[in-house]
């Protein structure tokens, strides 16, 4: 359900450049995104899981966050990472 460590890091070098680039937005969204991937595969499953789902919630209002200011600081680095995640439709 958590995202082991290989994918991580994985994720930071991809949207990051480097493995110390953890702080860059791109990189948040890419972690939460993967995050929020699973705790929605388990939430189909367990469907009664309020507690997750709680936690979902508030994970999508972080990325939700993230992406405003991304939209505020480049246009072109959110719709960069808009494409490549497939966050909006």
């Amino acid at each position: 359900m958590s995202i082991t460590k290989e994918k991580k890091t994985e994720l930071i070098t991809r949207y990051g450049g480097a493995a110390t680039n953890t702080g860059l937005p791109e990189v948040e969204i890419a972690i939460m995104t993967e995050r929020i991937n699973n705790l929605t595969e388990h939430l189909k499953v367990h469907k009664k899981d309020n507690h997750t789902r709680s936690g979902l919630l508030k994970l999508v209002g972080k990325r939700k966050r993230l992406l405003n200011y991304l939209t505020k600081v480049d246009v072109l680095r959110y719709r960069k990472i808009i494409a490549e995640l497939n966050i909006r439709k």
